[in-house]
């Protein structure tokens, strides 16, 4: 991805291979971007990379909830035929 590849080229003789810091690098620039830039920044992906970015942001948010709400199974059988 193009921004991505920016970031690194900006960042990379600051990051050290910790997630931290990358973590820090793009809460930085994202609290930097408006919406409207965010959707810019969207618009230059291939469908291959908002589907990535979307799923984890998905799994992520899932995960959360599980954690909040308890990580039991479903009360009732997940016909898996039906799952995408």
């Amino acid at each position: 991805m193009k921004f991505v590849e920016q970031m690194y080229l900006l960042y990379k003789d600051q990051l050290t291979g910790d997630d931290e810091d990358a973590l820090v690098i793009v809460s930085s620039i994202l609290s930097d971007l408006n919406k409207e830039h965010m959707l810019e920044i969207i618009q230059e992906m291939s469908n291959q990379e908002v589907y990535q970015m979307l799923g984890t942001y998905l799994v992520e948010r899932l995960n959360q909830k599980l954690g909040q709400e308890g990580a039991g199974g479903p009360e009732y059988p997940v016909d898996s035929d039906h799952l995408h």
